[in-house]
């Protein structure tokens, strides 16, 4: 038993250290070589072009205020949710729920897009209603700067934080307040020198990973950042290999390796802080009842106030999507508009042979994908629970690796790879890259499925005579149908709406949804864009609802 368990763990240490550390590897041999058809003719001119480029100073600093911002916005808007929701005693507590999960949902390429159809100051909604109300000669908003980059990316990397923030407020002790307002201080000061420095760990927490999501963000910047020609280093790396007649990802590859150390950094620090947070455990008993602070008359107001985001964060940019997709060209909802709609762009969308491939591709990728990355994703996660050994604790690290490479980045090292092989340009390409990149995706759950089931399970299996693979197909495996569910689940909504990754590997013939939606947007092409965006958040849905039915049947059974 112990020798076959051995065995699958070397075998796993051996595929998930291919698919995560040979694209680094790759990667840093690139940015060393001459160019993709003089690989291993090793120099260091693609390190000094690309840094002594006088345009990479520009872009550094614009990624420090986009990602310090967006970061710093993000975690402020969940601090401030995460209090109202633990703490107080506002109405209708169920929309925080709805906040931090729902939007999760909305791939963040249409999210951006939306915020574009309404600020844009050609033909945004509002600054086209703004200015027919107020008969303004230029539109007062312009979401393509670096505060609209901010804006937008605050508002998608706000849940996670809140995800963060949430738990530790919710399990803080309310004595140490209590303490302190008996010692004369106020609620306000109470919250300076109590409630935030014990919170210190998960609110950093939640900042770095802010840091992390929004150094590797590229749709906000490709929609938002890129028309307003403000570049940060996500869009730079996107310049230099596809835009142009002389691609260069040997240069590429060197910007790269300072975007993946800085990535890598940051996580280590990430994961730092939240093994930090177990200093600050404020409970230890069952007596502890925390106390609903009163709003009083700020009750309803701020209640209105999470309505209004939620309805930004949600219903927003799916009402935009949609109502744009109907209507001839970008116009303030009106009574002409409503008569103007057509199923025009959705015509064109459905008959376009390109879009149709994309599709196609989407789902293939998404369902064949998510199936093989839910198959590896059991026996990584397996192992890792319960195979105690040195080995299993490197493919842990292995496995949770991909975590802090950025699509982009990561995306240059496997191209540098997949060209020297059958595979470039292939559909199996962008599969392996996916299953590599989202693999924790499937991991987590699962991992938190296997803790669950006890070992003497197995070990019963065993002992009557059943092999390890019998005992894991006839035990194992039917216990781990609601982790394995929401791992497929999780894992094809990520392979549906990839598009960072799929904008360097993706070529004619294998273009995906995310791509194709990205061309639609430089090309201006509103209408036929939101269509598109609708149908890949329909299929979103219905996978979503398809492999929830079959989990809940397979739970009844």
């Amino acid at each position: 038993m112990n020798d076959a368990r051995s065995k699958l763990t070397w075998l796993l240490i051996a595929i998930v250290g291919a698919l995560t550390v040979f694209p680094v590897l790759m990667l840093a041999l690139g940015s060393l070589s001459e160019g993709l058809t003089a690989f291993g003719k090793f120099t260091l001119d693609k390190y000094v072009q690309a840094y002594t480029d006088p345009v990479l100073f520009e872009v550094m600093l614009n990624t420090a205020v986009f990602v310090l911002g967006s970061s710093l916005l993000s975690t402020l808007l969940a601090l401030f949710l995460a209090y109202l929701n633990t703490r107080t005693d506002i109405p209708f507590k169920f929309l925080f729920k709805v906040i931090s999960i729902i939007p999760m949902m909305i791939p963040h390429l249409l999210f951006a897009v939306s915020w574009a159809l309404l600020l844009n100051p050609s033909n945004g909604l509002i600054n086209l209603a703004l200015k027919q109300a107020f008969s303004l000669d230029s539109a007062p908003f312009n979401i393509y700067s670096i505060w609209g980059m901010i804006l937008v990316e605050g508002l998608l990397d706000m849940p996670i934080a809140y995800l963060i923030i949430a738990p530790a407020m919710a399990s803080f002790d309310v004595a140490l307040e209590e303490s302190s307002r008996v010692c004369g201080a106020g609620n306000w000061r109470t919250l300076l020198r109590v409630t935030l420095p014990v919170l210190r760990p998960a609110i950093l927490a939640a900042f770095i990973l802010g840091l992390v999501r929004s150094l590797a963000s590229f749709a906000v910047p490709s929609v938002i950042g890129m028309p307003g020609r403000v570049h940060v280093l996500a869009t730079h790396l996107y310049e230099m290999i596809a835009t142009g007649f002389a691609t260069d990802y040997g240069k590429a590859a060197a910007v790269g390796m300072s975007v993946l150390a800085a990535s890598v950094t940051l996580i280590v620090i990430y994961r730092a802080l939240t093994a930090e947070s177990e200093k600050f455990v404020t409970i230890s008993s069952r007596g502890f009842r925390p106390v609903v602070i009163l709003l009083g008359k700020a009750r309803m107001p701020l209640f209105w106030l999470v309505g209004l985001l939620s309805f930004v964060l949600i219903v927003l940019p799916v009402a935009v999507l949609l109502y744009t997709s109907l209507v001839p060209y970008s116009m303030v909802p009106s009574a002409r508009a409503l008569s103007l709609m057509s199923w025009k762009h959705w015509s064109e969308v459905l008959g376009d042979p390109i879009s149709l491939l994309s599709l196609k591709n989407s789902l293939f990728l998404a369902v064949l994908g998510a199936t093989l990355g839910i198959i590896l994703s059991v026996f990584v996660a397996y192992v890792i629970v319960k195979v105690k050994t040195r080995a299993s604790a490197i493919l842990e690290s292995l496995s949770y690796l991909s975590f802090s490479f950025p699509g982009i980045v990561i995306g240059i090292g496997f191209m540098w790879f997949f060209v020297q092989t059958p595979l470039y340009a292939t559909i199996w390409a962008l599969l392996l890259g996916y299953i590599a990149t989202y693999l924790p995706y499937g991991i987590r759950p699962l991992s938190s499925a296997f803790i669950q089931i006890h070992s003497h399970l197995e070990e019963s299996s065993l002992v009557c005579g059943a092999s390890p693979l019998t005992t894991m197909r006839r035990i194992i495996v039917p216990l781990l149908i609601p982790g394995i569910v929401s791992g497929w689940i999780l894992m094809a909504s990520m392979f549906l709406r990839e598009l960072t990754l799929s904008v360097v590997l993706s070529r004619p013939g294998t273009e995906v949804l995310a791509v194709q939606i990205l061309r639609f947007a430089e090309d201006g092409l509103w209408g036929r864009l939101s269509a598109l965006g609708i149908v890949m958040i329909l299929i979103s849905t219905l996978l979503v609802v398809a492999a929830t039915l079959v989990g809940n049947r397979f739970k009844a059974a």
